[in-house]
């Protein structure tokens, strides 16, 4: 008996900080170095909870890198997708009364970032099994601005590469692929996606050249129009 208690010990020793660094805090910051002005969404996945932002400090990034927030993502295993829309404007008809009613919600209508419209969009997954946080840029969707994602805050030795499409596809987007309001559509355009930005993900089930295992990272930054020189 001794003996059989004291692995029991030594089991619950070992488990115990593994089960604590899994649900690190991870703050998520929004950075906008583009020319103009974009209105951010933050979409939690089905089940999940919303990041607070109670002063709607994400609903609008100003450009020029005066755009700049940070957020909390909430306990426990937390995942979604960060898209920055723009050219928004606001409904006429919004109702600042109603339960349901945000800033989010008051946007409109947007030249890219709503369907159908192209859009860049930025996927995170962070607090999972032992703290492994995951990230990606994918291009499924279509292409609206370059956007990366860096972990900062981890542990020196851990894969946690910056990912994602520094390249403003927008320039040498194929004619045909041109959408109206600005923007690269998505339809056929895989190979040249990839070709420009091999660190983004281009089909559901590609993934980037670069490979990934980032453990609790103290923060994930997504910087929209990021400097392509670096």
């Amino acid at each position: 008996m001794p003996t059989s208690k004291a692995f029991l010990i030594l089991v619950l020793a070992v488990l115990t900080p593994m089960a604590a660094t899994s649900d690190t805090a991870t703050n998520l910051t929004l950075h906008n170095l583009c020319a103009y002005p974009v209105w951010p969404l933050i979409t939690p996945n089905i089940g999940l909870p919303a990041i607070p932002d109670l002063d709607d400090a994400a609903s609008r990034l100003d450009g020029g890198g005066e755009g700049l927030v940070t957020l909390a993502v909430p306990s426990g295993a937390w995942s979604g997708r960060v898209v920055a829309r723009t050219g928004c404007s606001s409904s006429d008809d919004y109702d600042s009364s109603s339960p349901s009613s945000s800033s989010t919600a008051a946007v409109a209508r947007c030249d890219t970032g709503m369907p159908p419209a192209p859009v860049t969009v930025a996927q995170v997954s962070v607090h999972g099994s032992g703290g492994l946080a995951e990230y990606s840029v994918s291009l499924v969707d279509g292409f609206n601005l370059p956007v990366m994602v860096t972990p900062h805050g981890f542990e020196q030795g851990r894969q946690c590469p910056s990912l994602g499409c520094a390249v403003d596809l927008d320039v040498d987007c194929p004619r045909d692929a041109r959408a109206p309001a600005g923007g690269c559509r998505a339809q056929g355009q895989g190979h040249f996606f990839k070709e420009r930005c091999p660190d983004t993900r281009t089909t559901p089930t590609d993934v980037e050249a670069t490979p990934q295992r980032c453990i609790q990272p103290g923060e994930l930054k997504i910087v929209f129009c990021p400097d392509s020189s670096d």
